[in-house]
């Protein structure tokens, strides 16, 4: 099994920065995809970002390309999300969570461990 657990969300005016961190343990990290998601109060789960095994290989919801940044960094087992340009609508509960397929998907049924969720509060 593995262990994700997310950091770094918080409180941010509108027009602001934070950097997302999701922390692996458990096992191998390197050897999935990844992604992240989100899901803001009364609505459903929604994909934000996924990001292949080594890196490479990035996709974007709509909603957030050219504003968000995802990455990772293998030797320390960290997934990151790094998010410019926040607008009132990105306010939501945000979690990584690793693909169970080689090839990652926006799917969140595509996916079999996650973290417990960090808050994102953008004001207006």
């Amino acid at each position: 099994q593995v262990q994700l657990q997310e950091s770094g969300g918080g409180l941010v005016q509108a027009g602001g920065s934070l950097r997302l961190s999701c922390a692996a343990s458990g096992r191998t990290f390197s050897n999935y995809p990844m992604g992240w998601f989100r899901q803001a109060p009364g609505k459903e789960r929604e994909f934000v970002a996924r990001i292949g095994e080594i890196g490479i290989n990035t996709h974007y919801a709509d909603s957030v390309k050219g504003r968000f940044t995802i990455s990772r960094d293998n030797a320390k087992n960290t997934l990151y999300l790094q998010m410019n340009t926040l607008y009132s609508e990105d306010t939501a509960v945000y979690y990584c969570a690793e693909s169970r397929y080689a090839i990652g998907t926006s799917a969140s049924g595509d996916y079999t461990y996650w973290g417990q969720g960090t808050h994102v509060t953008v004001s207006s």
